[in-house]
């Protein structure tokens, strides 16, 4: 791994890019600022957007051969709140190296897995090497399920032959994985009412409405069943992954274990031994967030408001749309008469690539070679909005990345392995010498 790059990604992670709350617009167009000129300086156009939610970063680096394949790069230059911070062993936006591992916010996901993408383009347009045309576009949103960058993707007329995209993990420290489809992601807020104020629990106990009982008891019908799985409706159009898929999977770390060393629990009996059908192939849905009352000054109230945060996770074949009236429709019909219910939801698509594709083959061996061990073709079960945008206008996607689950990410002290850091260098290399090759 070149020491300039470790540096430039230390002084990208300086800047507090965080877009969950708690940070400075400011910092979001400085951390695309930062990316646009490093494009500038290596000979590219780049130019920082307005107009699309928080600042995004487009450019473009040119081949010298003419009709060389356009390789457009996608990441992610914010991140989430590093609160608390008192849990932090060092300062979040403070950079540092320990035991083999750069800790800041953001090391892992996704600035550090992302910019050898860039480092190793802008090194190559620079010395006059670079065998593709490379477009970049780094959005400022992604924490948060923002949808400016699918806007601007349905705008913009200029299409890819491919994109990569490293925002993803590997199985272990020695395996490196091609993620062949994400799911879809559904964010719904709840807003509920009940009364014009909050009221004394003593006077009105028995007889009002309480705004955090109605949420509840709404929040009651649509959470996991006795089994852990959803109700059909929040499961319908679920497409079953091959016999070939599944067997492939028994190659994999066991679900005990990986649920094990995460220090969670199994959500029913004999859930973790089917952690990869259910969180590669099935529906989910949590409640990430409620608020409502005042637990802290202990008064005795019945709250009048309540609100909760909901994310459902979709499989391949369900329809986003669909799905989000069919939680409207459950959500709204378990609300009481005289609670007053208010409903934001944003539905997002699941995203499938073909394994047999051209470009996921010799993104499969380029990687492959860059980490010196078989690539696997596996599923994931987080969300990546843009990978919709990318499967809606045909753009075949190498989704891969070096990120560990002993990175921490979300949480205090993420850190991110500079070998992986000097893998992601060495994939970049790989990947753009061999979709050089696309159409010739």
């Amino acid at each position: 791994m070149t020491d300039t790059l470790l540096d430039e990604l230390c002084e990208w992670l300086r800047i507090p890019s965080i877009s969950s709350g708690g940070g400075d617009p400011a910092d979001l167009q400085r951390a695309a600022e930062w990316a646009c000129e490093r494009i500038v300086a290596a000979g590219g156009s780049g130019e920082v957007l307005s107009g699309y939610g928080n600042p995004l970063c487009a450019g473009e680096l040119r081949s010298r051969r003419a009709d060389a394949p356009t390789v457009l790069i996608y990441g992610h230059y914010d991140v989430q709140s590093p609160d608390p911070r008192d849990l932090w062993t060092s300062d979040p936006f403070d950079p540092v190296v320990r035991d083999g591992r750069l800790y800041a916010r953001g090391a892992s996901d996704d600035k550090g897995n992302f910019l050898p993408l860039l480092h190793v383009a802008c090194a190559l347009a620079r010395s006059g090497d670079l065998p593709v045309h490379v477009r970049v576009l780094l959005e400022g949103e992604e924490e948060v399920g923002g949808t400016g960058v699918l806007r601007y993707m349905d705008e913009d007329e200029r299409r890819a032959d491919c994109a990569i995209v490293f925002d993803g993990t590997m199985i272990d420290e020695q395996r490196p994985a091609l993620h062949i489809a994400v799911r879809g992601v559904i964010v719904a807020h709840v807003r509920v009412r009940t009364a014009s104020r909050d009221l004394h629990s003593g006077v009105y106990g028995g007889v009002a409405l309480s705004a955090p009982h109605v949420l509840t008891k709404m929040l009651a019908e649509v959470v996991a069943g006795p089994d852990g799985r959803l109700r059909d409706e929040l499961r319908a159009g679920l497409r079953s992954p091959g016999a070939d898929e599944i067997a492939s999977w028994a190659a994999l770390p066991p679900g005990a274990g990986v649920l094990d060393a995460a220090g969670a629990r199994e959500i029913a009996a004999g859930a973790a031994g089917e952690l990869y059908a259910r969180t590669w192939a099935d529906a989910s849905l949590d409640v990430n967030g409620i608020e409502s009352g005042d637990a802290l000054q202990r008064r005795t109230i019945i709250p009048c408001t309540a609100s909760a945060r909901l994310t459902v996770r979709l499989a391949l074949g369900q329809d986003g749309n669909e799905i989000a009236a069919a939680l409207e429709r459950i959500l709204r019909d378990a609300a009481p008469a005289g609670a007053e219910v208010e409903l934001d939801i944003e539905p997002g698509d699941p995203a499938g690539f073909d394994a047999t594709d051209p470009v996921l083959a010799l993104g499969r061996d380029a990687i492959s070679r860059a980490v010196g061990s078989e690539t696997l073709f596996v599923r994931t079960g987080g969300s990546i909005p843009i990978l919709g945008a990318f499967a809606k206008h045909r753009i075949p996607t190498v989704l891969s990345g070096f990120a560990l689950d002993a990175d921490g990410i979300h949480g205090p002290d993420e850190s991110y392995r500079l070998e992986s850091l000097a893998l992601g260098e060495r994939a970049a290399h790989e990947l753009y010498a061999a979709l050089a090759t696309l159409g010739a």
